[in-house]
């Protein structure tokens, strides 16, 4: 496949199944079945195109290279349910948290390593929850974990977890940043390493030195509501999230509100935009705009922001299955899913139970395709867009 062509994967993790498309004519490229990846810890962009993703029903870590003949590079053993997934900047170095899976409260804290250059991986206990994981690069590569009640940033040499025996023994951090206790979101910006976790109290800053993290100042949200979910946009070297306000009841989620955040890294300037109420989920980040979808009883839509903040909207067929009044937006319904590429201005849109994608041109807002696939992508499925050099792998976290 050409190196400036851009690919989707589709992962419906419900049916099992990872679809491989070309962009963006929407035709099938490829096809694995018998995958079913874990939406949580999502896809992590390598470099070169690549992908890393976790099999949760198998328990095994995938190196996808869809512009490889080889669609499966390499699968290592990891333990699951796959909470976080992430790597150092390099690409070579991973870890994968464990956390909830299909249970109602976290039970696992094993947490897996892995050396993708020598094959090596090994297995430890950490501590029991939903720990985000961010990969620092470096001569020394730590490992840091994200932990929620009690909030600590709890930092791990590499080395000390690769190199501890069998058995998955317990681990002790050398070094504790402490946190508030309702920590959700992680980033990673690998020039100035640092390290980025979203709380109530807003985004709390870290730098590495040496083999510790000395905390910096928190960037405040700017608003009443907060984000749960960060990303860092390696091309306008930004740190963005959704900040969802309103009564937080899951029966109330038509009543949500939602802005997009915006911090420059650069500047210190926070942006925020409107993007209306209902369900918006996880964002994606294309050349020149930033892609959302939004999720309402009253109707859906695709919001593409361009660099200045300004918002264009357009409407979505529903979903039969979607979320209504009345109900929560997470139990047994269909969702949407939303993908792009720093080195594409193509965005890409799921419509949950359907089986279907959008593909758009968000220089235009039209769409260029309506791929069907042969599974119905329940929940919305999850997606990534790559072409081969697009600076993707800049973000170091699973998404």
């Amino acid at each position: 496949m050409p190196a400036a062509t851009p690919v989707l994967l589709v992962s419906d993790h419900v049916a099992g199944a990872v679809h491989l498309l070309t962009v963006p004519d929407g035709a099938v490229a490829g096809r694995l079945t018998g995958r079913h990846l874990s939406e949580h810890a999502g896809f992590l962009a390598l470099p070169g195109g690549r992908v890393a993703c976790v099999d949760d029903r198998r328990g095994e870590l995938l190196v996808l290279d869809p512009f490889a003949e080889q669609f499966v590079e390499r699968t290592v053993p990891v333990a699951v349910p796959a909470e976080h997934l992430a790597c150092d900047p390099s690409g070579r170095r991973l870890a994968v948290t464990t956390g909830l899976g299909k249970n109602s409260e976290p039970w696992s804290d094993l947490l897996t390593v892995v050396d993708l250059a020598t094959g090596e991986a090994a297995r430890v206990r950490t501590r029991a929850g939903e720990p985000g994981v961010t990969v620092l690069g470096g001569g020394d590569p730590l490992v840091v974990l994200r932990h929620r009640e009690p909030g600590a940033l709890a930092v791990h040499r590499f080395a000390d977890l690769l190199g501890a025996p069998p058995g998955c023994p317990r681990v002790v951090p050398h070094a504790v940043l402490a946190l508030p206790d309702d920590g959700h979101g992680d980033a990673y910006v690998p020039g100035p390493e640092l390290v980025f976790a979203a709380t109530s109290e807003g985004v709390h800053r870290a730098r590495r030195t040496g083999d510790a993290l000395t905390a910096e100042a928190v960037v405040p949200w700017g608003s009443s509501a907060r984000g749960w979910y960060l990303r860092f946009d390696t091309r306008r070297q930004a740190l963005w999230t959704t900040l969802r306000g309103g009564d937080p009841d899951p029966l109330r989620w038509p009543e949500w509100s939602n802005q997009a955040w915006r911090h420059e890294l650069g500047t210190g300037r926070t942006l925020l935009t409107e993007l209306g109420p209902g369900l918006v989920f996880r964002l994606a980040l294309a050349r020149r705009h930033t892609a959302f979808s939004r999720i309402h009883p009253d109707g859906d839509e695709l919001i593409l922001l361009d660099a200045d903040g300004a918002a264009r909207r357009f409407p979505l067929p529903g979903m039969d299955g979607a979320p209504r009044r009345g109900g929560t937006p997470w139990e047994g319904v269909q969702r949407r899913a939303v993908a792009a590429s720093p080195g594409s201005d193509w965005i890409a849109v799921t419509r949950g139970g359907h089986g279907e994608v959008h593909i758009v041109d968000a220089e235009t807002g039209q769409e260029a395709a309506r791929p069907r696939l042969s599974t119905p992508l329940h929940h919305g499925g999850h997606l990534v867009l790559r072409v081969r050099n697009d600076g993707a792998d800049g973000d170091p976290v699973g998404r």
